[in-house]
Parts: structure tokens; sequence; C-alpha cells
């Protein structure tokens, strides 16, 4: 026989405790790799669209053929976003305004 006593209900709880521990500390690292592995499949914020596009012809120079205003649908694909000093000089230098969103108006270059 032996001459061990069963556990105390406290000595019962105190294991039970360090169990429950153990199981939160695994359900913590859990989160974070959650929380990494989603920071991984999110996409970067995209830029906001600009204010302003020139489009530019096709060739060496690549010269401007219009300028729109941003998010213009008949913008083409050969644009890149500038600012509105840029604009306005491009206007005043001789780029046409595109007939549609009408850059011209909206930033006071009238002919």
């Amino acid at each position: 026989m032996s001459d061990q006593r069963p556990p105390s209900r406290l000595e019962k709880l105190h294991i039970v405790e360090g169990f429950l521990r153990h199981q939160l500390g695994q359900v913590e690292k859990w989160i974070v790799e959650e929380q990494q592995r989603q920071a991984i499949q999110r996409p970067a914020p995209s830029p906001p669209a600009p204010d302003w596009l020139l489009e530019v012809g096709i060739g060496v120079g690549k010269q401007p053929v219009a300028v729109h205003v941003g998010g213009c649908h008949m913008a083409g694909k050969r644009v890149r976003g500038i600012p509105r000093d840029q604009a306005v000089r491009a206007l005043t230098d001789g780029v046409a305004a595109c007939t549609h969103c009408r850059p011209d108006t909206e930033l006071g270059v009238l002919d």
C-alpha cells in the first residue's frame, strides 16, 4: 500500500490553473502569429489619385499631349500625376486642355 494521500482540492485547482496558464500562453502566441500573417497579406494602401494628369504622346521625346483633371475618363494610358503649378504651366505653354474635364476652367487658365 502507498502512503500517498490524494491531492487536496486546492492542489487540484493549482494544477488546473497551471494548465490554463499554459493554454492561454499558446492562444496568445497564435494571436500574434495570425496578426503577423494578416499584416503580410494586407495590401498597402494605394496613394491618393492625383488632382491633375499630364498625358504624353508616343516616342522618344514623349511630348505632352493634354492636361486632364485627375480621374478624367478620357485620359489615356500614358499619363502621370502632376502638381497644380505644373498643370498651369503646361496649359500656359500651349499643351491642350481636355475638352471633357476642362482643366483650364478648373485651374482658371482660359485663353
